[in-house]
This record gives C-alpha cells, structure tokens and sequence, in this order.
C-alpha cells in the first residue's frame, strides 16, 4: 500500500515508548496475513498492509492490558477499541491507535471456493480493485469485492473511528447496514430456521475458536463451556449441546459485538456464526438505537439501567 512507508516510519518513531506495537506480516503463504508483534526496528520492517491483513488485532489487547502497546486497526477493528474502553477492559493512557483506511478484505474463503483448493498458490498481486492469485501455474483474477468478506459489502466504518496516528486517504464511507440479511433469513419458517441451526451446529466439533478469536469474549479461563465449578454444560457431543453453547456466546456479546467477524473466520467448519450476532445486534437496534463500539462515550445498553426504556412496555399488559 502507498502508505505502508509512512506507518513503519511513524511506528518506529513511537517504538521507544512502547512495549509491542501489534501489526501483521506475511503469513505462511502469499494469500495469508498473521500478527506481528513488534519490538524492534527490525521487527517493523517486515509489516505489511492492505485486503490480505484480515486480523482484528483488538483480540490482543485484554491480554496485555497494563503494557504500552501500540495497535493498527481497520475501521471494523476501531470498534472493537472503542467498545473495550466503554467496559474498562483496556486503558486509554496505555494504547496508541495506528489508524488505516480500508477498501475490504480478502476472504479467503473465497477464493479457496474459486479455486477449487488453497494448497498450491505461489503468488497474490493486488492492484487496485484487483486480485490476482496464481495456483498450480495458472493466473486467476478476481474483482475485490468479489471475494472480499461479506462484512466489508455493508462496511460504514471504512476508516478507523479512533486514532492516535492516522495515515492514508479516507475511503468513501457510502455503505448501509439496515440488516437485510437477517431479515431475510428470518421470512424463513421455524421448522426451516431449526433446520438450518441444527444441521449447521452438526458440523461443530466445539474447538472454541470461535471464543478464542472473539476480542470482546474476555472471560476464557472462567467460560460456562469449560466450566467446572460450578459445572454450567456437559461436553457431551450432540447437537443440542453445540446449539446451546453458541446461543450463550451470543447472549453475552449482546449489545457488545462489533461484527468484526473473527468468529466465523476462525471456524474451521465454516458455521455462518455472524448471523447469530446480528441478530441479536438488529434487536439492540431496534431497542436501544445502539451499535456497539461507535462513540467512546456511550454507554452499551445492557450495562446501564433506566426506570422507563423509550421502546419496551413493561407496564398495561
């Protein structure tokens, strides 16, 4: 990226200060990105940036929370920042946002479909709108929003919404969310919306990535999934077992995702986890006229308390 110069240095210039500055270089093969955490000059020289760094970075920071650390973030990843500090899990003296505009990523996913396989690709060129992969010696091109993340089609934050350092153009920010997908899904009958979960969760083989890469699931030494005293759930291998752990998942992040996506990226059986988010996130909306991790100063609505909600009768039934 054209700005990819302008970081490292601006990066380097902060190192001092800090304890890791966490980024992404390139993975074990060409089409993946993987974290980088830099300590060293050096360290920043191997940074890269652009449609192939899909991370959301913020997953690390509970984890080094009372460190300085420096972070890189996408507009989707500002969220997840922006909705840390709403619940005091990080310090705001003790982060230094790296801003970044951003066009998409790349599913690989994706283009793993196109292809047919992921096991042979020797190289990705990315220009403009572009992607070119090439496998097994031939070239394949594919249009960035043909194979970028579904999140990045419905993006409204394609620059971060908080930054310390900020570098690059700011991309237009001309997309809607008005949950379509959820609604869709929803004109569905209950035997067919049961029927989709429960074949869905069959696939589960309760790895916990989903958890695991979840930046806003902060409890993992304590989870009611591994629990044992008290002793939430069996590890029994059913359906039922798998459907339940996913619902809890999803009742503690209400009001709290940010639809980073890194559930459903991380899961190695390709479960569409992030419905079951928004869903709950278009209720939130519909309640509370909240979406998580958008202003520092909001409070998420299921952490404060008002005698009367504007949207909810209690009272006359």
């Amino acid at each position: 990226m054209h700005y990819l110069e302008e970081l490292k240095q601006k990066i380097k210039d902060r190192l001092p200060e800090l304890d890791v500055v966490i980024g992404w270089e390139q993975g074990f093969d060409p089409l993946r990105a993987t974290p980088l955490f830099m300590k060293t000059p050096e360290d920043v020289d191997r940074l890269i940036a652009g449609p192939l760094c899909v991370h959301n970075l913020a997953t690390h920071l509970t984890g080094l929370k009372g460190r300085k650390v420096g972070i890189i973030v996408k507009g989707c990843d500002s969220r997840t920042v922006v909705e840390l500090l709403q619940e005091k899990l990080i310090d705001r003296g003790d982060v230094v946002v790296f801003g970044i505009p951003c066009s998409g990523v790349v599913s690989v996913r994706k283009i793993g479909r196109e292809l047919g396989t992921l096991d042979y690709v020797e190289s990705v060129d990315l220009s403009g709108d572009t992607v070119k992969v090439t496998s097994e010696g031939m070239e394949h091109s594919f249009a960035l929003a043909d194979v970028a993340a579904d999140k990045c089609g419905r993006c409204q934050y394609r620059s971060p919404l908080l930054s310390d350092v900020m570098v690059g153009e700011i991309p237009d920010e001309s997309a809607t969310d008005d949950y379509s997908d959820v609604a869709e899904f929803e004109k569905l009958s209950l035997e067919e919306r049961r029927g989709h979960w429960l074949n869905a969760m069959d696939r589960c083989v309760r790895c916990y990535a989903c958890r695991n890469a979840c930046p806003m699931c902060v409890c993992r030494d304590h989870c009611v999934a591994q629990s044992r005293d008290p002793h939430w759930m069996t590890q029994e291998d059913t359906v039922q077992n798998k459907l339940l752990f996913q619902i809890i998942h999803t009742m503690h992040l209400a009001g709290r995702c940010t639809e980073c996506g890194e559930c459903e990226r991380s899961c190695p059986m390709s479960i569409p986890l992030l419905l079951l988010r928004r869903k709950m996130n278009k209720e939130i909306n519909d309640l509370f006229d909240y979406r998580a991790g958008t202003c520092v100063d909001d409070i998420p609505p299921l952490q404060s308390f008002k005698i009367e909600e504007e949207n909810i009768t209690e009272r006359g039934w």
